[in-house]
């Protein structure tokens, strides 16, 4: 998945905060003020930026769509059906 492996040994201060080395941080392109998701996986925190976080909802999406299909238009099309009936 990565080029290279990252590591830093950091310290968990007394109010349960850490700090992200920089060169980490460019690594995932985290930037200052942005928000960021975290989740735990296998036991492993894993931190992710809004990019990867839409990244991974494209994949997750991508295994339940069918090539040729639109899920927008199908929704449009739904809705003007219904307001034809109204």
């Amino acid at each position: 998945m990565f080029d290279t492996i990252l590591r830093a040994v950091v310290r968990v201060d007394a109010q349960g905060r850490l700090l992200v080395p920089k060169e980490l941080r460019d690594a995932i392109d985290m930037r200052p003020n942005e928000n960021v998701t975290l989740l735990v996986e296998d036991g492993e925190l894993v931190v992710l930026t809004v990019t990867a976080s839409r990244a991974r909802l494209r994949e997750i999406a991508a295994k339940y769509s069918t090539p040729g299909r639109s899920l927008v238009d199908e929704l449009i099309a739904e809705r003007r059906a219904e307001a034809e009936r109204e």
